[in-house]
C-alpha cells in the first residue's frame, strides 16, 4: 500500500463533490438533449455569434491551447503534472492524474458515437474530448495545491474552481472559435471531466490506503 498524502484532499471533498455532481447533470441533460442533432440552433446559435472565428495572432492562440489537447501536446502536460506530484512526493496524485484522464479520455470516446451529434455534416463532436482532458488536468492541479500548500475549504474551492474555469474557459474558446466544437460540446467536455474526479479519487484513496 502507498503510504502518502490521500489523492482527494480532505478539505477538497465537499467541493470537489458539489462540482462533480453539477458536471454529471449538465453532461447528461445536453447528451439527451443533442443527441442525434448537427448544426447551430439555440444557445450554440447565440454563442457562436459572439466568438467569431479567430484570425492572425488569436488564430495563433487558439491554436496553441488546442495542442495541449492533441497527443503530443497532452503528453508534454500530462509528464509535466506527473513530474510535479512526484516531486512533491504525492503518489496517489500522480495516479489520479493518470487513471482520471484515462477514463475520462475513454468516456468522451465512445459518447461521441452513442450521441451521433456531428459537426461539418461529418466528425462526431460530442462532447469535446479536449476541453474534458483539459479540465481534467487543470483539477488534479488544484488538488495537488491545495494537499501541498494546506489549503483550507473555502480557499481550495476557490483555487479548484479557478483552475477549472480558466482550464474550461481557454480550451472551450480554442475549440469553438477554430470550429472544432459546438459550445454545447464544449460544456459537456467540461462536465464529464468533473463527473470522473470524484468517484475515480476516492476509489484510488480506498485502495492504496494500508
Amino acid at each position: 500500500m502507498i503510504t502518502s498524502p490521500p489523492a482527494l484532499p480532505p478539505q477538497s471533498r465537499t467541493s470537489l463533490s458539489v462540482l462533480g455532481a453539477f458536471g454529471f447533470l449538465v453532461a447528461l441533460v445536453l447528451g439527451l438533449w443533442y443527441a442525434g442533432t448537427s448544426g447551430t440552433t439555440g444557445p450554440d446559435a447565440v454563442l457562436y455569434s459572439v466568438f467569431d472565428r479567430a484570425e492572425g495572432l488569436a488564430r495563433q492562440w487558439a491554436i496553441v491551447i488546442d495542442f495541449a489537447g492533441e497527443p503530443v501536446g497532452a503528453v508534454v502536460v500530462f509528464l509535466a503534472l506527473g513530474l510535479a506530484c512526484l516531486l512533491f512526493r504525492r503518489p496517489r496524485t500522480a495516479i489520479l492524474m493518470v487513471v482520471s484522464c484515462g477514463v475520462t479520455i475513454a468516456l468522451t470516446t465512445g459518447l461521441k458515437p452513442l450521441t451521433g451529434r456531428l459537426i461539418h455534416g461529418e466528425f462526431l463532436s460530442f462532447p469535446s474530448g479536449h476541453t474534458a482532458f483539459l479540465v481534467t488536468v487543470a483539477a488534479v492541479t488544484g488538488l495537488l495545491v491545495i494537499d501541498v500548500r494546506g489549503l483550507g475549504p473555502r480557499a481550495g474551492a476557490w483555487v479548484l474552481a479557478g483552475l477549472v474555469v480558466l482550464a474550461g474557459l481557454a480550451m472551450g474558446w480554442s475549440q469553438v472559435v477554430l470550429r472544432a466544437h459546438y459550445p454545447t460540446d464544449v460544456l459537456a467536455g467540461l462536465g464529464v471531466a468533473l463527473a470522473v474526479l470524484p468517484p475515480t479519487g476516492r476509489l484510488i484513496d480506498r485502495l492504496t490506503t494500508p
